[in-house]
């Protein structure tokens, strides 16, 4: 069986892209399409052997009993999702509770992005998020955010309102919607009326993590079900070549003396990085992330994707890490 792998070109698997790295055993064709496109084939055709795959959509198809899936603990996004909120500033909105009641825009409620932001706003500062009337939509463009029909649906339908014809961003700047939420910056982020709802969010999203342990992942790795059956040692040998790609890069990132990376104030924010997270961020593995996987099922619980908390071990192959 040809065997192939899709993921976003992020600096954590440059080494594999580059091939320095190897996925020891196994002639693996690697693909970098827009991650969104990847989400969509995947979704929709199991189009390839493995691929970077939403976490929500990950789980609602575990826990539907007839996944076409399985999946390793390699996280190849892990976002803060505080900075992804944007209000417009006749709206009223002066903080986190004000949110409720309002209309507020959302690319895909069932997104992984959107499902913490929804949790984080409840845990947080106690915004009743069930009083927000949604209106779904494509973000900078008219129609819709992927493909969304192929998603297993929720377990209680929200009232969506939806926005084919214009895009979030251009309601949110003529106050149609009073704020939106999800994954991207609208191109409007710089208008007058529109704003940040955490205006420094930088240092909130630092005290987030420090008080509470939780960096939000958004994506995993699946692994078709049949590659799977097919090739035993697969999963464990992607895992180790993850792995392997995510230390170079991480390596890579300290040569400050030549920046690799377009960011004028790296030598600072690695320090911080650091200082923070103990000198990987972007950690793999089901332990390191045991609290945030946990927070991320009961969000999934509480906001009707799934209809009971799933055991962690229960979603990810057994992988040994390396």
């Amino acid at each position: 069986m040809s065997l192939s792998f899709a993921c976003w070109g992020y600096d954590r698997t440059e080494a594999l892209r580059s091939g320095d790295v190897a996925i020891e055993g196994f002639d693996v064709e690697l693909l970098s399409p827009d991650h969104r496109d990847i989400f969509d084939k995947m979704g929709s055709e199991q189009a390839f052997s493995a691929a970077e795959f939403s976490f929500c959509e990950t789980v609602m198809h575990h826990a539907s009993g007839n996944s076409p899936f399985v999946a390793i603990p390699a996280f190849m996004s892990k976002v803060f999702r505080h900075s992804f909120i944007y209000v417009n500033r006749g709206a009223g909105i002066k903080s986190p509770k004000d949110l409720e009641g309002k209309r507020v825009g959302v690319p895909l409620y069932t997104m992984t992005a959107a499902l913490w932001q929804r949790g984080l706003l409840s845990d947080e500062y106690g915004v009743d998020c069930s009083t927000i009337k949604w209106v779904q939509g494509n973000l900078n463009g008219t129609g819709t955010h992927g493909n969304p029909t192929k998603i297993p649906p929720l377990l209680k339908p929200v009232d969506l309102e939806y926005s084919p014809d214009k895009s979030l961003n251009d309601r949110l700047i003529d106050g149609e919607i009073d704020a939106v939420m999800g994954a991207q910056t609208p191109i409007g982020k710089d208008h007058p009326a529109v704003g940040r709802l955490f205006p420094e969010f930088r240092a909130v999203e630092r005290d987030y993590y420090v008080r509470t342990g939780l960096f939000p992942i958004m994506h995993l790795v699946a692994i078709r079900k049949d590659v799977h059956a097919d090739n035993p040692g697969f999963a464990q040998a992607l895992y180790n070549a993850l792995n392997k790609s995510k230390s170079a890069a991480l390596h890579k990132l300290g040569h400050t003396g030549a920046n690799c990376v377009m960011m004028p104030f790296l030598a600072a924010d690695l320090e911080e990085i650091n200082g923070v997270f103990g000198g990987d961020p972007y950690c793999y593995g089901i332990e390191a992330n045991r609290k945030t996987l946990e927070t991320q099922i009961r969000y999934m619980v509480e906001q009707d994707y799934i209809a009971e908390a799933i055991p962690v071990e229960d979603i990810f192959l057994p992988v040994k890490e390396p």
